[in-house]
């Protein structure tokens, strides 16, 4: 595959691409001009001096010899009509111009253009009484000084275009020097590197490139520090079942505990333990899946309502054990939906598992199921600070910041309930609850 050019030879060949056409068309439009007014400024000089020359015509003969002789040096051949018919002056060549241009015929014009074997030659005629004066000079003058002013004109689209060379690889270097640049922070990006950051310098549109690039290595410095604590605590909470569960295994096989009631203790704390972990588990891959080919949203025609209900009664019981009372609010008739209930219900226990366990004794948690797109999820806690509802769906966040006040999460519930309902097609937002806690509300897509 050929290797792309670099941009300073791309824009140094568009300045000099841009600079010649310009000259290209200027100075065809210029020479054209040029020739023209050339050729016009030569006409009105000798008809200027045909003017001189005619008001001379009855003055002294002497001076109207000079004239005569001044204007033969400068190329124009007078030619004379006396007025007994005979015509004097001027070449062979001058003669027969001057008589086609009409000096024996006072009724043509005063001037006339006249090709004559290969040559243009401009004639001005000037009468007085019966004789006539013709001024016949040559329009090759009219292109010579055409021809030196369209050479003038190349020699300063000449140097433009040097100086457009010169202003391109200047641009080049202004516009690549800071892109290559930030090519290389961002290469040492993907070696690792989270502490260089890309110069803001040049043209606006450079500018805002290496802007976004230090956005990103700031993104990405911020988002592995939170991976890097969110490992931590994993790694922390899945280490304290592991040593409960190794502790009591431990003390069963060593017949450390013997007595009946302390073997049932031990076996109990094992599968709680057990099924915490398994709890953890389940969250890590469910929330790893998400945004996969591997993460399945099976939609099919559900009632809600019976899901709901269903769920109400497993959490009604749970929430009655710690002394938390349970109100679900939802409509009597079926609620009809085309969508995935396991992943409804996954949202919801995931939900209600957090409400609980910020939930204190005697303070309510509600569900509520409205219209059949849209269930919150109530709880009396303690709730969150008014800048924590922005984040609570991003994994680890809420609980770096409440570990020592709320114990036991693992700080991927939230952030797995957002991405499931992400998954259903649905949004989820936080905020203040009328029970003076937290409240979580699910929106779904309306029936199909």
């Amino acid at each position: 595959m050929r290797a792309p050019r670099p941009i300073a030879v791309r824009i140094t060949g568009l300045c000099l691409l841009v600079a010649g056409v310009v000259a290209l068309v200027g100075g065809l439009v210029s020479a054209k001009l040029v020739a023209d007014t050339a050729r016009e400024v030569t006409r009105q000089t000798l008809a200027d001096q045909a003017d001189v020359l005619a008001a001379q015509w009855d003055d002294s003969a002497l001076g109207l010899r000079r004239a005569v002789e001044i204007l033969r040096r400068q190329g124009v051949e007078p030619v004379l009509l006396r007025r007994n018919g005979n015509v004097v002056g001027g070449g062979p060549l001058a003669k027969r111009a001057a008589l086609e241009a009409g000096l024996t015929d006072p009724a043509r014009g005063p001037r006339a253009t006249i090709e004559l074997d290969g040559r243009t030659l401009l004639v001005e005629v000037r009468r007085s009484g019966g004789a006539a004066l013709a001024l016949v000079g040559d329009a090759g003058t009219a292109k010579g000084i055409g021809r030196t002013l369209v050479g003038n004109i190349a020699l300063a689209l000449g140097i433009g275009l040097l100086l457009a060379g010169v202003a391109g690889l200047a641009l080049a270097r202004l516009v690549a020097r800071p892109l290559i640049r930030t090519a290389d922070v961002a290469r040492a990006m993907g070696r690792g590197r989270r502490d260089l950051r890309a110069p803001e310098e040049g043209p606006r549109e450079v500018v805002r490139v290496a802007a976004s690039v230090n956005e990103l290595a700031g993104a990405l410095a911020e988002t592995e520090e939170r991976e890097r604590r969110f490992l931590l605590s994993v790694s922390h909470e899945l280490r304290t079942p592991l040593t409960a569960v190794r502790g009591f295994a431990e003390s069963l096989a060593d017949g450390v505990v013997t007595a009946p009631e302390d073997v049932v203790r031990a076996a109990r704390t094992i599968e709680s333990e057990a099924a915490r972990l398994n709890r953890l588990v389940t969250d890590l891959l469910d929330l790893a899946r998400l945004g996969t080919a591997e993460f399945r949203i099976d939609a099919t025609p559900v009632d809600l309502a019976t899901t709901f209900a269903d769920a109400a009664q497993v959490w009604s019981a749970r929430c009655a054990e710690v002394g938390v009372p349970f109100h679900y609010d939802a409509p009597g008739a079926p609620v009809h939906l085309v969508t995935d209930a396991r992943r409804v219900r996954q949202v919801l226990d995931g939900l209600l598992e957090n409400a609980l366990r910020a939930t204190p004794p005697g303070k309510p948690i509600v569900v509520s199921l409205r219209d059949g797109v849209t269930f919150s999820v109530r709880d009396g806690g303690p709730g969150l600070a008014d800048e924590d509802y922005a984040v609570a769906f991003e994994p680890h966040v809420l609980r770096s910041r409440y570990a020592g006040l709320r114990p036991g999460g693992t700080g991927i519930g939230l952030a797995l309930a957002g991405g499931l309902v992400a998954g259903l097609g649905g949004s989820i937002t936080a905020g203040a609850a009328p029970e003076g806690g937290a409240m979580f509300q699910v929106h779904l897509p309306g029936p199909r």
